[in-house]
């Protein structure tokens, strides 16, 4: 099936649920209102990306001609439902204004308060209804999952997996922001695999592993597809959270819809940030600590350290990793024994995932 068709269907079973959310939502009242398109907003656009490598996983061990049905993209749905949960509460954590171009959530919500005219802190409400909000998509999440898996015979190894993405991606983020306060304590030999970590539970699994798994665990996959769809997962997912990394620091705003080196804002402790501090002389790497995180840095200030970090050799070193890992997941997916319609999807996918410039 052509990405336009994997992405209608998906588009299709969300507009679906979310049309029977909304006729069963009179007795809320019309506060609610505000809620529940400011959920239904965060579902709109984005890459699709979790629900085409699960289409991709659920092909890899479908017999050759069978038809995706409704349990599938109500599983895809359920993923993307999961993402934008998790993208309401990751801006919330980082402070970000902004989420694909446009305001994020809790600003968003603050934003309808004053036009309100309500009374308070229209800012904490923003952040407090936000809170809420990634809730709620958390909940639609598990609810379209359980729809799809509806006497289905696959549903409690793919329900049991779902419950193992969700537990892996909370705990990254959690590891995530302690590595903004932790990283002073520990060893420096040991920043680059702590931040290595964050990127596999947080990212590589999430993104690419589990979609690719669960996709295939829904089609009856058996242990040796399970484990050959993984070898390919992770490296490629640990390269596509490589790329974030450069992209957060050196992205051009107009493509990835975030200001200029977010991530040094921030304060993100990534594999990027970890390579470049251990090659400082101690007085440059003072600077950088003391700089990083610091939500009002000025766009020279910006430059400055996009220009330290750079000549350290950093970016090279990372673009490195990521070929690595992609060569990794290359000969992981040669000696896969998958289709080759599903391969060639496969490698347009990683590629696309790898090389993305948003």
């Amino acid at each position: 099936m052509s990405s336009p068709s994997l992405t209608d269907a998906v588009a299709a079973r969300l507009d679906l649920f979310l049309d029977r959310i909304r006729a069963s939502s009179d007795e809320y009242g019309p506060d609610a209102v505000l809620f529940l398109d400011a959920a239904a907003d965060t579902l709109s656009g984005g890459k699709r990306l979790r629900a085409r490598f699960c289409h991709a996983g659920w092909r890899s061990a479908s017999p050759l001609g069978d038809e995706p049905g409704d349990a599938l993209w109500g599983l895809c749905a359920a993923l993307e439902v999961f993402q934008s949960a998790a993208l309401v509460h990751d801006d919330i954590i980082d402070n970000s204004d902004t989420r694909r171009g446009r305001p994020a959530s809790h600003r968003a919500l603050e934003a309808a308060h004053r036009r309100a005219s309500w009374h308070g802190d229209a800012e904490a409400f923003g952040r407090s209804a936000a809170v809420l909000l990634g809730d709620l998509l958390v909940a639609w999440s598990d609810d379209l999952l359980e729809e799809a898996l509806f006497e289905h015979p696959q549903a409690p190894p793919t329900r049991a997996e779902y419950a193992r993405m969700r537990r892996d991606v909370t705990v990254g983020q959690m590891l995530d922001i302690a590595e903004e306060s932790a990283w002073s304590v520990s060893p420096p030999a040991a920043l680059l695999e702590r931040a290595l970590r964050v990127a596999s539970l947080k990212s590589a699994r999430y993104s690419i592993e589990e979609p690719l798994v669960l996709g295939a665990t829904l089609a009856g996959a058996d242990a040796a597809q399970l484990a050959a769809l993984r070898a390919f997962g992770h490296p490629v997912g640990m390269a596509f959270q490589l790329r974030d990394d450069v992209l957060g620091v050196f992205g051009d705003p107009a493509v990835t819809g975030k200001p200029a080196g977010d991530d040094l804002r921030e304060g993100k402790r990534t594999a990027l940030i970890a390579i470049a501090r251990e090659r400082l002389e101690p007085a440059m790497r003072t600077e950088l600590d003391a700089r990083i995180g610091d939500a009002d840095l000025s766009g020279s200030a910006v430059e400055s350290l996009q220009q330290l970090i750079e000549g350290t050799g950093a970016v090279t070193t990372v673009e490195e990793m990521i070929a690595a890992y992609t060569v990794q997941a290359e000969q992981a997916l040669r000696t896969a024994g998958l289709e080759p319609a599903v391969t060639a999807e496969l490698q347009q996918l990683a590629a696309a995932a790898v090389s993305r410039s948003a």
